[in-house]
């Protein structure tokens, strides 16, 4: 008998087909009840922060069982931007890029100013990675396969169906949809910001839809700038917010916007922007003539929390940090000894923090 090799599989998302192999297939749900589990930790959500507990727990020892409502590979509404900090924890976490088909490594960023003017930064070149872009709908499917791969029983297509009564004083019963009671010496709610955990806790926040509001396309046939580097527009009608367009392999790119919910705009105000925005002269040069968005635009709530940070300058906010950086930053130009037009920009950037910082008072 022949191996049949790597199981493909092919999912249709945003309008492109995206393609999988290894990983067992999805069980379909089974009745409530049918099964018994038990475990060390139960973590519920296999996003990157559940996948990333889970695979941490399993290499430390610990028998855990990972669920999620969803049925992975699924798409997740989102910039797919990786700074610098995620890739060094993905690479603690062991996670290959050649394990993400859509993978793009980034060395150019460009920055254009409320007034248009552009600046690009390079990324430090040689050995190491500093800046990529990787869908969701396939990096968080590696994550999850990596999950397996370390030992997590994982159950996707079960979501939190709320608290059971536990064995002990020392055990917590939660019941998954299609699964039944698992009962486990732990619980790690990583469902999200609307957490289900946290609902059925009674310590989440009724009506409460974040602070900053977002939209994202994926555009193909990208030929311009676009096509190579990460593109950040501030463009002044969306300050303190800002576009973005994130270059994919293949003349792809993730074209998005977010800007603050500061009780101004609506949403349909915000839906006609998009393709006021698209039209403008400057994102379309940046895409390219050739350019085409694919599919549907997704929106989503962001929940940044920034106005209840907590930074090493005091305890307070981010708005902390923005003023004493626009103090500070306010005062350099001041004494800069460059050329005029070059003070010019930096005091732009300097009301531009401080525009920041005022939005969040």
């Amino acid at each position: 008998m022949t191996n049949p090799g790597p199981r493909i599989r092919r999912v249709r998302a945003n309008g492109v087909d995206h393609k999988f192999t290894g990983g067992p297939p999805h069980q379909p749900a089974r009745s409530l009840a049918v099964v018994a589990l038990t475990c060390d930790v139960l973590v519920i959500g296999g996003g990157p922060a559940g996948s990333a507990a889970a695979i941490t727990l399993a290499r430390a020892g610990r028998d855990v069982v990972l669920a999620d409502k969803a049925t992975f590979p699924r798409d997740k509404c989102c910039g797919d931007g990786l700074t610098t900090l995620a890739l060094r924890l993905l690479e603690g976490l062991g996670l290959d890029p050649l394990a993400v088909p859509s993978w793009f490594d980034v060395s150019d960023v460009m920055l254009r100013s409320p007034t248009g003017f552009e600046v690009r930064l390079p990324l430090p070149a040689g050995s190491g990675r500093y800046a990529a872009v990787t869908p969701r709908i396939e990096l968080d499917h590696a994550l999850v396969d990596l999950a397996r791969a370390c030992g997590v029983k994982v159950y996707d297509g079960h979501g939190f169906a709320g608290f059971a009564a536990a064995d002990s004083a020392s055990s917590v019963g939660v019941e998954l949809d299609g699964i039944g009671v698992v009962t486990s010496r732990y619980v790690v709610a990583a469902d999200g910001m609307w957490s289900p955990v946290r609902r059925a806790l009674g310590v989440a926040n009724p009506g409460y839809l974040g602070e900053w509001h977002a939209f994202r396309q994926y555009a193909s046939g990208v030929t311009g700038a676009a096509s190579e580097q990460v593109m950040v527009w501030f463009d002044a009608d969306l300050l303190p917010g800002y576009a973005w367009s994130f270059p994919l392999p293949g003349g792809r790119a993730n074209v998005g916007f977010g800007v603050l919910r500061d009780g101004t705009r609506r949403v349909q105000e915000m839906k006609a922007l998009w393709p006021d925005l698209l039209a403008r002269e400057h994102v379309r040069a940046a895409l390219g003539p050739a350019a085409v968005m694919e599919g549907r635009h997704t929106a989503w709530p962001i929940p940044a929390r920034v106005d209840q940070a907590v930074t090493g300058l005091q305890p307070g906010s981010y708005v902390d940090l923005f003023a004493h950086f626009t103090e500070e930053f306010t005062r350099l130009v001041d004494k800069s000894p460059a050329p005029v037009h070059y003070r010019a920009i930096f005091a732009e950037l300097a009301d531009w923090m401080g525009r920041w910082s005022r939005a969040f008072q």
